[in-house]
């Protein structure tokens, strides 16, 4: 461990980390590109020139500081000149090229696209693509350019709280805007270009064309793209659930496991290399070769590449044969992804790859040591579980963070299904060859198919045992921070059990308990109304404590159903109670919140400065309502006609009372 927290790699790591956070999230850096230049510049040579160690080493770190907040500036179409929104007028068109295919809703195919020309200037930047699923028109392909003379959109905020926010999500990746295109408003121009990504799109094709010739179950089919070609878009909502509450999602991305699976297979295959001259050399250019080849089938994706890079750097530091090489390597590997992909940081699969690994480095030969198996055969499994024990350690606290839930028997899931994993990709590479040639037996085909749909039937096994599937459990961002501080002083006491570090281990689990405290507190403590957007209906909360009273005039499955109202109450961690009915008059401490429905009552004896709910789309004259009641603030639902908001939002706005619609400005929230 000493020699790890000595590696400098991992300093500049640190570093380069805490760069790209404060330049995400607060801009600090907004000048000239020539400026970066020169505070590079100024900081190599002061690094250069400079005797003194200490001051070196503090340049040093303050350069690669510098290295993560200029990666995030360079990599921001924002800061471009060129970037097509500083170009767009109201009648502008564009030219756009597709770089990747996502996953369709229900109405429309969705993609990504390069803008390439507004007008008739060159530009940069990406948006997303809508296309509506009409029966006359067919989904784009990777690399085609297109004419577009539509409208660029902007994405959509979360309308109530603990709602997934995907503009920050495409913000992420880059994307600001999107568009929504029809039949009419769009032309194809080809393919006009050269990408490897729009190659390996092609291949891809040829490969699903292939494959659909032999009978394969949709299910199948879609698990078969998944493992071996990193395509996701067609597994379907219940499968994908299943693989989910199985804990075993990881198998259906290609990512570090799979590559990490290949790598092991790669290195047994080629083993023999190493007795010739140079053997190592060789054997270790052939992984890497082939590992970037099925990075290329997989499709090039983010996850693929992520996971191709930190295996390589993993194969070169396998070659060496000395201890700690393989955390040194991953070390390394993320050293060089986030210089040139700072945005990686902020992506799921990214952190969870990462800390998996390092669960497994670091972890695993510690816990290994617990058990000492007897045989052959519990030795394997032993050596299996400690191993998903290890990696689970890694990603518990993030999984929980994202996803709100442990599947209890991800353990068994991973048991049975890993140790076959690498024969099913063996074996499924073997079957996209034969099928590409028009040589595949049916009779393999048919075997190939069995055994995904084995595997499917298992994991739907498990994710139906609901009872060891720990739902809506809700971890905070801070208190995940403090569990994985928890969790490095736990794994440096087990690596070695000294009195300061069982010291330290146990100051972190006081802190940890401390915090939780001052959260369970301040539930208790925190009280709300809350107007939620739900288009066509409404709904009312009413929150003291950690209790929460529904109101709302949905039928009993929908509301059940209803993700909005689970967002907020896992995000809260709270409990609900739900109430089919909305009641005209509410108080909320001192403020008196009025409901006025389809009838349009308004008028009650004594009421004044009221807080006025429109629902249900009333037939009243508002500027009346206003004078009569003088209201502090009018609030508008999404039970309500648009026609009618648009019009008392105007009323509103002249006669100068605040006026808040919940669809454009989110829920309407008063708090204590």
């Amino acid at each position: 461990m000493k020699k790890i927290l000595g590696y400098l790699p991992l300093h500049f790591v640190v570093f380069i980390i805490l760069g790209i956070v404060l330049q995400f999230y607060f801009k600090i850096w907004h000048f000239s590109f020539i400026k970066i230049g020169v505070l590079f510049s100024l900081l190599l040579g002061f690094i250069l020139l400079l005797n003194n160690i200490i001051i070196r080493t503090i340049l040093a770190f303050i350069f690669f500081f510098f290295t993560g907040v200029f990666s995030v500036f360079v990599n921001n179409d924002l800061n471009y000149e060129n970037y097509y929104q500083n170009h767009l007028t109201d009648n502008s068109a564009a030219i756009l090229k597709v770089d990747k295919i996502l996953k369709s809703s229900l109405y429309n195919y969705k993609f990504e696209a390069e803008v390439i020309q507004i007008d008739n200037i060159k530009t940069r930047g990406r948006i997303l693509v809508n296309l509506s699923k009409d029966s006359k028109l067919k989904s784009f392909q990777v690399d085609e350019v297109f004419y577009i003379k539509s409208s660029f959109l902007a994405i959509n905020k979360p309308v109530n709280p603990h709602q997934f926010d995907y503009r920050f999500y495409l913000a992420k990746q880059g994307i600001h805007q999107q568009l929504y295109l029809t039949k009419n408003n769009f032309l194809s121009l080809g393919f006009k270009s050269f990408s490897l990504i729009g190659l390996s799109a092609k291949v891809r094709n040829k490969i699903q064309e292939s494959l659909e010739k032999y009978q394969f179950k949709d299910d199948e089919l879609a698990v078969i793209n998944a493992l071996l070609l990193g395509q996701r878009q067609e597994i379907s909502k219940e499968l994908l659930a299943n693989y989910s509450n199985a804990g075993a999602i990881h198998i259906l991305a290609v990512s570090g496991l799979h590559v990490g699976i290949i790598l092991l297979i790669l290195n047994w295959l080629l083993k023999p290399l190493v007795r010739i001259k140079n053997g190592r050399i060789i054997k270790t250019v052939l992984v890497v070769v082939l590992l970037w080849m099925f990075a290329f089938i997989a499709g090039l994706s983010a996850s693929v590449t992520r996971a191709v890079t930190m295996f390589t750097f993993l194969a070169i530091g396998m070659s060496f044969n000395q201890k700690n090489v393989s955390l040194f390597s991953l070390i390394t590997s993320m050293f060089f992804l986030l210089i040139f992909k700072p945005m990686f940081l902020f992506d799921v699969g990214f952190q969870m790859s990462y800390l998996a690994v390092f669960g497994i480095i670091l972890v695993q030969p510690k816990l290994y040591k617990i058990y000492k198996p007897r045989f052959k055969v519990d030795e394997k499994i032993w050596q299996l579980a400690s191993v998903s024990i290890a990696a689970q350690i890694g990603i518990l606290p993030l999984s929980l963070y994202y996803f709100q839930q442990f599947p209890g028997l991800f353990m068994l899931s991973n048991l049975i299904i890993i140790p076959f994993l690498g024969t099913i990709l063996i074996f499924g590479i073997l079957i996209i060859i034969l099928a590409v040639f028009g040589v595949l037996p049916q009779f393999l085909a048919n075997l190939y198919g069995y055994i995904i749909s084995a595997m499917n039937s298992f994991v739907s096994w498990v994710s139906h045992q609901e009872q060891f599937l720990l739902k809506e459990i809700s971890l905070s961002f801070f208190m995940m921070l403090l569990t994985y501080t928890l969790i490095v002083f736990g794994i440096r006491f087990l690596i070695k059990n000294t009195p300061k570090r069982l010291v330290s281990f146990l100051a972190s689990i006081l802190v940890v308990q401390s915090f939780f405290l001052y959260e369970k507190h301040q539930k208790k403590i925190k009280e709300e109304f809350i107007v939620f957007h739900k288009s066509r209906n409404s709904i009312l909360g009413n929150r003291v404590g950690e209790q929460v009273v529904i109101h709302h005039d949905l039928d009993t499955v929908m509301i059940q159903n209803l993700g909005l109202l689970a967002s907020y109450r896992i995000g809260e961690n709270i409990h609900q109670t739900l109430k089919n009915e909305v009641s005209n008059i509410y108080q909320f401490k001192n403020e008196i919140i009025l409901v006025v429905d389809s009838l349009g009552i308004y008028q009650i004896n004594g009421l004044k400065n009221p807080i006025v709910l429109l629902q249900q789309s009333p037939k009243i004259n508002l500027e009346r309502l206003i004078n009569e009641l003088k209201p502090k603030q009018i609030i508008a639902d999404g039970s309500n006609y648009k026609s009618y908001v648009k019009r008392w939002q105007k009323t509103a706005e002249n006669k100068k009372t605040p006026f808040h619609y919940t669809e454009q400005k989110g829920a309407y929230i008063l708090e204590n």
